[in-house]
């Protein structure tokens, strides 16, 4: 199971947090979310961790803007939030052939997975969050979770969409996804992580799978 802790701002955070176990930390990359963070102070950030995988967070961003980011922060991947098409993944893909690509939808219908198919052949992995009209993500809103049972991708997916550490293991019992994303779930405000939070999460994880966060 991989854990995802994104909407990370601050270098002292981050470095407890891949210290902790946490198998990915994520960036967002876009300037209108107050957990927007600059490529230098990715970069600042990236070079004081253990290794660990490090997505940017990007939504309609120009191809030109994620190479720079990825190439300054040592991004291992991209997660792609926005309206991106099947075709514009496609030239990501041909541009950072070794970056892991994920897709992000946000559900507003259940029909709407229909639309992942199309996206098989370019990206990685998939990422489900809560759709809102006005946030790309961090919102806190849960998806329907009974509504995604028979939801089994050729690739494998994050869930996320207002997962706390006191409901991820309802969630995992109804669904079985390879990773986990949280953002709000373990946050004073955003960007700003509870610590003692994330510990929580990641020991209820633990003990609900079995073994300890894993990266791919």
């Amino acid at each position: 199971m991989r854990v995802k802790i994104c909407g990370l701002t601050k270098p002292d955070q981050a470095v407890a947090i891949a210290t902790m176990g946490a198998s990915v930390l994520g960036f967002i990359c876009v300037q209108q979310s107050p957990r927007y963070v600059s490529p230098d102070t990715i970069q600042a950030i990236v070079k004081a961790l253990p290794p660990i995988d490090c997505f940017g967070v990007f939504a309609d961003a120009s191809i030109k803007q994620i190479q720079q980011t990825v190439a300054l922060g040592q991004l291992s991947g991209v997660q792609l939030h926005g309206q991106e098409s099947p075709d514009y993944c496609q030239q990501v893909r041909r541009v950072l052939p070794q970056v892991e690509i994920i897709k992000a939808l946000r559900l507003r219908h259940p029909q709407d997975l229909d639309r992942l198919q199309d996206y098989t052949p370019y990206v990685d992995t998939f990422l489900l969050d809560a759709y809102h009209p006005e946030q790309l993500g961090g919102t806190g809103h849960t998806l329907d979770w009974q509504a995604l049972q028979t939801f089994h991708p050729e690739k494998p997916w994050f869930l996320a969409g207002g997962l706390r550490p006191d409901n991820v293991a309802q969630a995992l019992s109804i669904l079985s996804p390879q990773g986990i994303d949280l953002s709000s779930g373990v946050e004073y405000a955003p960007g700003d992580k509870d610590l003692a939070q994330v510990a929580q999460l990641l020991a209820t994880v633990k003990t609900i799978t079995g073994d300890e966060p894993t990266t791919p």
